[in-house]
């Protein structure tokens, strides 16, 4: 799918509002959750491109979104990378608070386009990339972001090493997660909670408990 033509399609498919959980920032996202999934799934199948993950707000990009725009202090001037950036909300609200840069990244070419319309929107400039920086080359960032990343266990094997690594390097890592199955189970310190509203069509609740978490350190 062209550049121009996968904007066209996210327009097409989405409205512009305002997640739950982060007012001050409009992202392109479904409106009727299952509805534009099932036929959305459907059309990109048929072209070989993943489900539209970037065409929902999840809960753990929400609550490192709200904690970046409540606590501008740690992206100030830094350098970010939004990784698995999915809707490109991170990477968003590390430009509002103002980071110096911030780089989205994600392997779905759509969602490299849906973070480029959504940057638009909230009038900030966000790199979106599809570089993998799981082979550990996170050295030119001061901050790395990661919103619901540890939802199936492939995934959540090959994060957990780049993120910690990212972490030992001296990168503030932050990561937004409201339970998934393939967390950590250890070495994680809470930083923030929030109660974040989610569809419930593609989730369990209509609110989920969300923590934004960091790696802890030996005293």
């Amino acid at each position: 799918m062209a550049l121009a033509d996968a904007a066209a399609f996210i327009v097409a498919q989405t409205r512009l509002l305002a997640p739950p959980a982060v007012p001050e920032i409009r992202l392109h996202l479904a409106d009727e959750a299952m509805d534009l999934w099932q036929r959305t799934e459907d059309e990109l199948e048929a072209i070989g491109l993943p489900p539209p993950f970037w065409a929902f707000a999840w809960a753990g990009g929400q609550a490192l979104a709200r904690h970046l725009l409540d606590h501008p202090e740690l992206v100030t001037g830094k350098r970010v990378l939004d990784f698995a950036a999915g809707s490109g909300i991170v990477a968003i609200a590390a430009m509002r608070a103002g980071a110096a840069s911030a780089v989205a990244t994600d392997i779905d070419a759509l969602s490299r386009s849906a973070i480029e319309v959504n940057a638009a929107a909230n009038g900030v400039v966000v790199t979106a990339s599809d570089a993998d920086y799981l082979d550990g080359r996170a050295a030119d960032f001061d901050v790395v972001l990661a919103g619901d990343v540890f939802y199936e266990a492939p995934m959540a094997a090959r994060v957990e090493p780049f993120l910690r690594a990212a972490d030992r390097a001296g990168a503030l890592v932050l990561f937004g997660d409201p339970g998934r199955s393939y967390l950590p189970k250890t070495g994680l310190a809470e930083v923030a909670r929030y109660a974040i509203a989610v569809p419930r069509a593609i989730e369990d609740s209509d609110v989920k408990q969300t923590r934004v978490l960091r790696f802890s350190r030996p005293d």
